[in-house]
């Protein structure tokens, strides 16, 4: 059984500013609790100002279960005589120097790199982790698809964990003997100080494009909070960055860690050229050297160069590092092949912006050898950015022969109201080639009854998941197990 860590209160405030301390700082903390329900005796309950619900308004029920103290921003009208108050400016960004503190600052014993970007994040990350695992490391993988201890696999709910939960996974890794660490850090997470309080060896940008407005409300918001990570870096850090998106240089004019960049198209410290690309493989030149990828695709050839040159800062040798990322393999759901007895290829890609799903498309047309068809099956997710949706659309009949708009996760919105905004984006001359099928299964299968061999079928927006989320209820789904069904259907 893991053992938890104790520490008195006193200790784990050293480095928060602006505490005001109500009653005595020399108690045993035992656990760090955001959800008032699982506070107990020896638990120090923060009270953080959500999008949904504001946790001042459970220090009541925080106190009446036991808990030791209380960390908040303003101090409730009834103070308990046994409880010890925290009073500070902003709860989220004391709780990620809390955790860390509580933790034992896992993150300074262990090299931490984190990927940030609209697109490729999952894929940087992932490559990291199986590239440094082939050259011999003991690693750990903080990701969207799945946080990973060398083999052992924990389930991801966030992109980025909140500071208590991420906190406590590297001080799990590091208990594993990992070195190093790779962890997607996603704009939620910067704004939200879930990374406060974390020392990273490096941070890469890969590309910023229009997503999650909903939360930031606007470009510039979500710019800055994407921005900020690299603000954070300690100067003993490396900030690489790719030129070629122009916010490039935006991402490190503040920073005070060591600016290196990566391109296809500049010089760079970095520099990598497609020779050649397909279904099969790329052959890319990556600083004058020639090597032979199993991934494909324009979109990869960026996140393999951001791999490259981050081991190559971390320390390892040119040579090892490029003859070890040729023999990877694409992340689960990121342009991930699969092809029918009669040839027909189906594409499973987690595709869910404007941005990555242009990229994903192009790539397909590049690749394309004659008259075969493209197919694209897309939808849009519920509760959120819904400026995406017209666009998702539009890009989806500008790149494919037929388009069929189907549900993703519509979470708490109707399918039917998401896909109508989806359709504004259809040009009028694309009407005849664009369907709504509201169903995910029937809409998946009616692309493989329409296909021909050679076509090339795309499922967009899901990619790894093997859920449907519908009011609050997530129902088993998985792109790639319907896909393969429609493969057996097909010829039984």
């Amino acid at each position: 059984m893991e053992s938890t860590p104790e520490k008195i209160l006193s200790d784990i405030l050293i480095g928060v500013a602006g505490a005001n301390v109500t009653g005595s700082d020399i108690v045993i903390i035992k656990s760090i609790i955001l959800d008032s329900r699982r506070v107990m005796p020896g638990s120090l309950f923060v009270a953080l100002r959500g999008t949904q619900t504001d946790g001042h308004q459970y220090i009541g029920t925080a106190t009446e279960l036991g808990a030791t103290a209380i960390l908040c921003e303003e101090l409730p009208e009834k103070i308990s005589d046994n409880v010890t108050y925290i009073q500070v400016p902003d709860s989220a960004e004391a709780m990620g120097l809390i955790a860390a503190a509580f933790y034992n600052h896992p993150s300074q014993k262990i090299t931490l790199v984190g990927v940030t970007g609209t697109n490729g994040k999952t894929s940087v990350a992932t490559f990291l982790f199986q590239l440094f695992r082939a050259l011999g490391y003991r690693c750990g993988l903080i990701s969207t698809v799945q946080n990973q201890i060398e083999d052992e696999v924990i389930p991801s709910t966030h992109t980025t964990p909140d500071a208590v939960a991420l906190n406590h996974l590297l001080a799990q890794m590091q208990k594993n003997k990992c070195s190093h660490v790779f962890m997607e850090v996603s704009s939620h997470a910067v704004a939200q100080h879930r990374i406060t309080g974390l020392h990273f060896a490096g941070g890469i940008f890969t590309n910023i494009t229009h997503d999650h407005l909903d939360f930031h409300k606007t470009f510039d918001n979500y710019i800055k909070a994407k921005k900020g990570f690299f603000d954070q870096l300690p100067k003993t850090a490396f900030a690489l960055v790719n030129v070629d998106d122009r916010r490039g240089a935006v991402m490190v004019q503040n920073t005070k860690a060591k600016v290196e960049t990566y391109s296809l198209q500049t010089l760079a410290s970095f520099k990598g050229k497609i020779i050649s690309d397909t279904l099969a493989g790329m052959h890319m030149e990556v600083n004058n050297q020639e090597v032979w990828f199993r991934v494909i695709g324009r979109f990869n050839a960026y996140n393999l160069l951001s791999v490259y040159g981050a081991a190559v800062l971390l320390g390892e040798k040119p040579e090892s590092v490029l003859t070890e990322l040729s023999n990877l393999k694409s992340p689960p759901g990121r342009f991930e092949q699969f092809h029918s007895a009669d040839n027909i290829v189906g594409i499973v890609d987690y595709a869910h912006t404007p941005d990555a799903l242009e990229n994903v498309l192009e790539t397909i047309n590049h690749l394309r050898s004659g008259n075969e068809k493209v197919i694209t099956v897309v939808g849009c997710g519920g509760n959120r950015d819904a400026e995406k949706r017209p666009k998702m659309a539009a890009i989806a009949c500008k790149l494919s022969n037929r388009v069929i708009l189907t549900s993703d996760n519509p979470r708490y919105e109707e399918p039917m109201d998401i896909l109508e905004q989806m359709r504004k984006g259809v040009p009028p001359l694309d009407y005849k080639k664009t369907s709504v099928i509201e169903d995910r299964y029937e809409a998946i299968n009616r692309a493989f009854e329409e296909a021909n061999p050679e076509d090339i079928i795309l499922i967009a927006g899901k990619g790894h998941e093997n859920y449907q989320e519908i009011k609050g209820v997530k129902h088993h789904f998985d792109d790639k197990e319907v896909l393969l069904e429609a493969f057996a259907k097909r010829y039984s």
